[in-house]
């Protein structure tokens, strides 16, 4: 959620801190601030509540600040309001250490109480500063010695950056279950959250593991375990250009994205489809094994689960296997039934997701084998897995998924055709057919984003109702869900999804005069059920728009008031089409009602607490 950047080297540390963090904007935050060393008057912290134009105006009117090393960070509230006060960096009482911190400390009332009995006064609300406080009580001139005690003292999760006064020269990280990397360079080093930050200035880094420390200079990097011994890190090479990273004359990054998505899905899939098979390298699903499984545990949140509802539909079809779908807030809770003949598809786009990483774990300890689905190279989740599928994405900057969200569909249809392949549960006639639909949906999602003036036309009719129900069965559901999150997490509109059948068991009591439904009904062994429920919502008053495949457009729009068509496709694929109408309808309907598309209110774009 939060935003880490920082920066030792033989440069003005400043402009660098503050570059970082705007291109950390896009991960949504409430207030902003940097530390950095003088050498002339000590440390110098500027933070306050608001965005990072706010900082660095702020920053100006101090005539600067200069020094060679320091800490940026964006703050997305949890321990105490969105405040100057509240905001990063900490620093500790005696004004000599500063720390930014991603995460939270769990157990921070304990240390609070027991740091207060000392008589240290504490200054904000947060859990952070209790990380500041405790690394002045055990700092006795060793910063690395004291981290160490701190790191074993917390609870929770956390990425930590930290200066000292006393040792100037040099910044200190180090984490648990929340992302942080390190960048190489000539004459520097650089610290971040998330690579966007530093990728101006490296394309050379390292992902920090769970309990290691770093030691930074402008000249040299040291890795410790947590009881620093020292470690040896595999650099990484970044090879997404900063252009990635820029709306490219859009004007929001959320547009861009979806406007990519044909490109998106034809990376994701062209390498993987060779000579008319689909070929997954270094993936362990041999027939043997999947002959042998017993269920298929597809773990996630947000758009990532709502892309395991469709994948439940698309895999139990195809191999014949149980399919359970789980929020991952809620698997390590409900005492999971989990064998080690369990496959747990990990679905995240950051690779990073709190919550995603605990379901993890915990599927692996139960005994599971673990192939996810990442955008992210490198992320904590592709580590953590046996097996594991990159989307190829490119960086998605709006907090709204889009191309993720597409490219991790595309990947799960891979995924069915190649077990389906292996087990031999469709025939060789069928999977050919699949296959070529799938390699024509880039070409598909082009047609539909070619009738995006028609979803605008329709958002200026629809935009103004305060409360939308999407409705469909099977796929049609799952694509829903999707579409009913996108409208109220950009738009801010009371909006809910539900299975068609279902209205008639309490939902439809909302149902008044003027409510919009979209009605989503591409599906054609379950169209006329779909429409069935869509005369039910009309006989109440509802204003319904409907979606569905060119085919069948005559056949909603006898009794729909507008309808929105995407080519037609094999059932299992359309959610790949149908999603992007709803992309777009929220999209310009956040427009019209002035949201911040790419920054929506009380979102984040890697959710790395719980």
């Amino acid at each position: 959620m939060c935003g880490i950047v920082g920066f030792v080297g033989k440069k003005e540390a400043t402009p660098i801190l503050l570059e970082g963090l705007r291109r950390l904007e896009y991960r949504g935050y409430d207030s902003a601030g940097v530390a950095v060393y003088d050498p002339e008057r000590g440390l110098q912290v500027v933070k306050t509540k608001g965005r990072i134009q706010v900082l660095a105006d702020q920053v100006a009117a101090r005539g600067g600040l200069r020094g060679q090393v320091g800490l940026g960070h964006t703050r997305w509230a949890t321990h105490g309001a969105p405040s100057d006060v509240n905001s990063h960096p900490h620093v500790s009482e005696n004004g000599r250490i500063a720390v930014v911190h991603n995460g939270i400390i769990e157990n921070y009332a304990e240390i609070k109480e027991f740091l207060q009995s000392t008589g240290v006064h504490f200054a904000s609300e947060t859990d952070t500063e209790v990380v500041a406080q405790l690394l002045e009580y055990y700092y006795h001139g060793n910063i690395l010695d004291a981290v160490t005690k701190v790191i074993h003292r917390i609870q929770g999760a956390y990425a930590l950056g930290i200066v000292c006064a006393d040792c100037p020269d040099r910044l200190i990280a180090a984490r648990k279950d929340s992302p942080l990397i390190l960048g190489f360079g000539e004459g520097f080093h650089v610290l971040a959250s998330d690579v966007t930050a530093v990728i101006e200035h490296t394309r050379e880094v390292c992902y920090l593991d769970d309990g290691e420390i770093a030691e930074l200079t402008a000249d040299h990097c040291w890795v410790y375990d947590a009881y620093l011994r020292p470690v040896e890190k595999e650099r990484r090479h970044v090879d997404w250009e900063i252009s990635a990273a820029e709306k490219g004359g859009y004007e929001h990054f959320m547009l861009k994205e979806i406007m990519e998505q044909p490109k998106a899905v034809r990376d994701t899939i062209s390498p993987r489809i060779q000579d008319g098979r689909v070929v997954l390298d270094g993936v362990e699903l041999t027939p043997e094994y999947l002959k042998n499984l017993d269920k298929i545990y597809i773990i996630a949140c947000g758009s990532s689960y709502h892309v395991g509802m469709a994948a439940k539909y698309t895999l139990e079809r195809m191999l014949r296997k149980p399919v359970e779908v789980a929020l991952a807030s809620e698997f390590r809770y409900c005492d999971p039934i989990v064998t080690p003949h369990t496959l747990a598809l990990v679905i995240s786009q950051s690779g990073e997701t709190i919550d995603t990483l605990a379901g993890l774990r915990e599927a692996r300890r139960l005994g599971a084998r673990v192939l996810s689905i990442v955008n992210v190279v490198g992320s904590t989740i592709a580590r953590e897995s046996d097996n594991v599928l990159y989307t190829w994405a490119g960086p998605e900057i709006a907090v709204a998924t889009t191309k993720a969200y597409s490219t991790q569909l595309a990947v799960v249809d891979l995924i069915a055709l190649y077990c389906a392949g292996q087990m031999g549960t469709v025939s060789r006639a069928e999977y050919d057919a699949l296959l070529a639909a799938l390699q024509a949906i880039p070409e598909q999602l082009e047609t539909v984003l070619e009738r995006r003036e028609e979803i605008q036309y329709l958002a200026s009719i629809y935009f103004n109702h305060p409360s939308v129900f999407f409705i469909g069965r099977n796929m049609d559901y799952a694509v829903g869900l999707e579409g009913s999150l996108k409208l109220k997490e950009i738009s801010y509109l009371h909006s809910e999804a539900y299975a068609a059948g279902e209205l008639k068991h309490g939902t439809i009591s909302l149902i008044e005069p003027g409510t919009l439904v979209v009605a989503v009904a591409g599906c054609g062994h379950v169209f006329e059920k779909t429409m069935s429920n869509v005369v039910e919502v009309k006989s109440r008053g509802a204003d319904v728009l409907g979606v569905t495949v060119d085919s069948r457009r005559e056949a909603m729009g006898r009794t729909v008031d507008h309808v929105l068509t995407v080519p037609d496709t094999e059932t299992a694929l359309l959610p790949s089409l149908e999603v992007v109408p709803m992309q777009l309808f929220a999209y310009y309907v956040a427009l019209m009602h002035g949201c911040d598309i790419d920054k929506p209110r009380n979102l984040a774009k890697s959710v790395t607490v719980e």
